[in-house]
């Protein structure tokens, strides 16, 4: 979650975070905009349970295939 995508993107892309730093290079292929923190750390934890995980691979199920 960041209130500044593009900073946060360049960050991951220039090895700075450690939770990409392995998977370099990366590619934002999905994201979500929210209008209250709250409702955007509520779908961040959906997002990284398990059906999250299920659900966000169903979603974008053509475009991983794709990379």
């Amino acid at each position: 979650m960041t209130l500044d995508l593009k900073r946060r993107l360049a960050e991951h892309k220039k090895g700075k975070s450690p939770f990409t730093k392995n998977r370099l290079p990366v590619k934002l292929i999905f994201y979500e905009a929210f209008n209250n923190k709250l409702d955007a750390e509520k779908r961040e934890r959906y997002l990284k349970s398990s059906k999250g995980k299920y659900t966000l691979r169903a979603m974008l199920k053509f475009t991983l295939q794709n990379i």
